[in-house]
């Protein structure tokens, strides 16, 4: 079972502090939905919310079309998993698992077989007579995600579970989160600062900052459309060049910057004269002058990752240039201060306007 999640116009105060503001969305039926932004954007005090923890000041969450105003934690349709697992280090692994369903007074021998049940569900066959401490980090991960999914939970609240494991670990547990949510067809509510995380297991996610829901969409359309300076900014890599619009025309606007005019698509609400800000992403930039909008920079210095070369020049407008090249092996070599030539297709660009206070 799993249940879609309303927010009709939340807003959540702590004294003349708004940490949410005017947040309505709706998050679907069995839908891996991750909430992405900065330490202090508000998306913890969404979760919170959700899980009932706190009220909301303003306006009304529903879970399954019910309004969830007054009713406590432990009546809601929800588990959540925190940053710190919580697990208890005497009890064993199943145990841990099935504590939710003796605390609803089921009997031993069906809360191990229940147990046992969700152990095969997240790979963890036969490790129920273990403690915690001898599993590893992801382990232990699995068998918080375990405890959760006991007691039947419409919708799991997840806290950026991921953060404390190494980059390696937190690489295969995104493809072992999703694996599970497919299996179980929970609706799963993930918070995250990772943008790796986010584009990389939800099928939408919503961008926040400062308590402001910036945009929702799904994670290729929010990559490729962003649609405010913020969002073009915090997801992923963005060279920026700031300017003032020359023209504006067929979908597509001139930006007069430091490095030149510069064109790229726009959402149409752009004037000629307005201050704005071409985003280009790193990996569209090519060296050589063979699309529409040119720049030559000094070249700053160079790094090698392997599959990738990233080449970083400028400062252009106190913006450093960067871009992310395959290594094909033939990439010439470019000494530092020498000048780059480099290119990009209007279309691989997006100008937007600056965000509102």
């Amino acid at each position: 079972m799993s249940q879609g999640i309303e927010f009709d116009n939340v807003e959540m105060r702590f004294g003349a502090f708004v940490a949410v503001r005017e947040l309505t969305l709706e998050i679907h039926k069995g839908e891996f939905f991750s909430f992405l932004g900065p330490s202090g954007c508000g998306k913890t005090t969404i979760l919170r919310m959700v899980a009932g923890f706190i009220e909301p000041t303003g306006g009304s969450i529903r879970i399954g079309g019910r309004d969830m105003r007054g009713i406590g934690p432990n009546r809601r349709p929800t588990a959540m998993i925190f940053q710190n697992l919580a697990l208890f280090p005497l009890m064993k692994v199943w145990e841990n698992i099935a504590f939710g369903l003796e605390v609803r007074r089921q009997n031993k021998a069906s809360r191990r077989r229940r147990a046992e049940e969700l152990l095969e569900l997240v790979a963890l066959p036969g490790q129920g007579d273990k403690l915690p401490a001898e599993l590893s980090g992801g382990q232990r991960q699995r068998v918080a995600i375990a405890r959760a999914l006991a007691v039947e939970p419409e919708v799991l609240l997840l806290d950026e579970p991921l953060s404390a494991l190494d980059l390696k670990l937190r690489q295969r547990m995104r493809a072992e989160l999703r694996a599970i949510q497919r299996r179980t067809g929970v609706t799963f509510v993930y918070i995250t600062h990772d943008q790796g995380e986010a584009l990389n297991m939800s099928d939408r996610v919503a961008v926040m900052s400062a308590g402001v829901l910036q945009q929702v969409d799904r994670p290729a359309a929010l990559y490729e459309h962003p649609a405010t300076s913020f969002v073009a900014s915090f997801v992923g890599e963005n060279n920026r060049f700031p300017g003032r619009v020359r023209e504006v025309a067929d979908g597509e606007a001139v930006l007069e910057t430091a490095a030149g005019p510069l064109r790229g698509r726009h959402r149409g609400d752009l004037e000629p004269g307005a201050a704005a800000t071409l985003f280009v992403r790193p990996e569209r930039l090519r060296l050589g002058a063979a699309a529409a909008n040119r720049l030559s920079v000094p070249l700053s210095h160079r790094s090698f990752e392997g599959s990738f070369v990233n080449l970083v020049a400028g400062p252009v407008a106190g913006h450093e240039v960067i871009v992310h090249l395959a290594n094909s092996g033939d990439l010439p070599e470019l000494a530092p201060g020498s000048a780059v030539e480099l290119s990009f297709a209007p279309a691989d660009a997006i100008i937007l306007p600056p965000d509102d206070d």
